[in-house]
């Protein structure tokens, strides 16, 4: 692996599909993920869902962090995914799950 690699951040990103729906993902180039998604070759869930519109990106400091975010957020009801959408409510909620993991 490359040290530019190694040291790239990782997004985890929230975003909402042209259904209303809400996807989670990570990347890090967000907006060329997105881009991905709209051309129908991002994720499964996301084709014929576009135009897909950013609600919310936490930056993480490893790959590791990003994937835990993101299953934690993904094992959320909707109206709790819903309210992560709120400025800066993603990074409150990434505190909250570092810190239980740490109990």
């Amino acid at each position: 692996m490359k040290r530019s690699e190694r040291t790239e951040p990782w997004f985890v990103y929230l975003a909402r599909c042209a259904d209303g729906s809400l996807y989670t993902g990570i990347a890090r180039d967000v907006a060329a993920r997105i881009a991905k998604h709209d051309a129908g070759k991002g994720a499964k869930y996301t084709r014929g869902r576009g135009p897909l519109e950013v609600c919310a990106v936490r930056r993480c400091q490893s790959h590791g962090e990003a994937l835990r975010l993101e299953l934690a957020v993904k094992a959320l009801p909707r109206p709790a995914k819903e309210s992560l959408t709120r400025p800066r409510r993603l990074a409150a909620f990434a505190r909250e799950t570092r810190r239980d993991e740490r109990d």
